[in-house]
């Protein structure tokens, strides 16, 4: 058997994922985000779940370009994409949920420290991009901070994983007014968010 380059293998897995996924009704640059969600988690059904908002591509591509800070729910997330996206763009990248500060708070409040590490983000998000793959009280608090008018993210990508509110809080993502990119049902996780990020910047290099 020949042995394959990262690159060919890449290449080949793009390959047989638009070999099998067929016929679709996204535009070019949406077909970025969801192969490359696919390359990462061997999963299409997120060809039926995934949801873009009006300008949602648009907005994450201003958000890099422009070296806006990426927040991300959890330190897993931030090292999957950190060095693509701070090499490229000089974005920083902000993950507060490990801060001692937000530990403290979470056990003398009993809030969780997804929901206390975004509120202590949220002066430096303005024109960011917000990336939730795991927690779902972050992403309910991310939308509540939005709607209060306390954060003014260019995007906001969400796929947290899991059985308790993650339906939900996508759900109510893609049912307010805020640009997003997410996915209708219980799967997604740092794989799928970390994909979504990359395919973003990928579509910002080429432009």
């Amino acid at each position: 058997m020949k042995r394959l380059s990262p690159r060919e293998i890449e290449a080949t897995s793009m390959e047989i994922i638009d070999r099998e996924a067929g016929a679709h009704h996204f535009s070019a640059d949406e077909w970025k985000i969801v192969r490359r969600i696919i390359h990462a988690t061997a999963d299409f059904d997120i060809i039926k779940t995934v949801r873009f908002t009006v300008n949602a591509l648009a907005a994450g591509v201003a958000s890099l370009r422009g070296g806006y800070p990426v927040y991300t729910d959890t330190h897993m997330l931030a090292a999957a994409i950190q060095k693509r996206i701070t090499t490229a763009w000089k974005c920083d990248m902000l993950c507060f949920v490990a801060d001692k500060d937000v530990v403290q708070a979470s056990k003398e409040t009993g809030e969780t420290r997804s929901v206390l590490a975004i509120r202590k983000a949220a002066p430096m998000l303005t024109g960011g991009i917000v990336a939730v793959g795991n927690a779902p009280t972050a992403l309910h608090e991310a939308i509540s901070l939005c709607e209060q008018g306390a954060i003014r993210p260019h995007l906001i990508i969400g796929m947290p994983v899991g059985f308790v509110e993650a339906l939900e809080s996508k759900e109510r993502l893609f049912g307010s007014r805020l640009t997003c990119i997410t996915n209708l049902d219980r799967k997604g996780g740092t794989p799928a968010t970390a994909a979504a990020v990359h395919a973003l910047h990928f579509i910002a290099e080429s432009r």
